[in-house]
């Protein structure tokens, strides 16, 4: 039964959210790797899946911690620096994932944040409820 964009079974409340956004994330991971194929390598639509569940956690438990320490230079950088601790999950979840999840270097890392993060500004503000 769904209700309020939240999935209820056997008591467990899922955000339905949640996994939209994996599903979204691991498409753009495919769509980057094979538009850039000399900066940016992902395996398979399952290794793209994996970075998509491994940045999310990231972004819940390592990124607000980077936020509040670079938050002077965000400040003094009108948020631009955000992109470069977007782009730095990207690089943390290529260790994390390993080589079937890679970036040539932090250039193509920067690129594809910049990708992501339009695309979900799109995507949510298209489809808000």
């Amino acid at each position: 039964m769904f209700t309020n964009g939240m999935f209820m079974n056997t008591g467990r409340t899922i955000n339905v959210g949640f996994w939209k956004r994996i599903i979204i994330n691991a498409i753009i991971f495919l769509a980057a790797a094979g538009f850039f194929p000399a900066g940016f390598h992902v395996a398979n639509i399952w290794v793209a899946l994996v970075a998509a569940v491994v940045l999310s956690v990231l972004n819940m438990v390592v990124k607000p911690l980077l936020t509040v320490i670079s938050l002077p230079i965000t400040v003094l950088t009108l948020g631009l620096f955000s992109w470069v601790i977007n782009a730095a999950m990207l690089e943390l979840t290529a260790l994390v994932v390993g080589g079937a999840f890679a970036f040539a270097n932090f250039g193509w890392a920067l690129v594809v944040a910049l990708i992501i993060s339009a695309v979900n500004v799109v995507i949510t503000n298209y489809f808000a409820d």
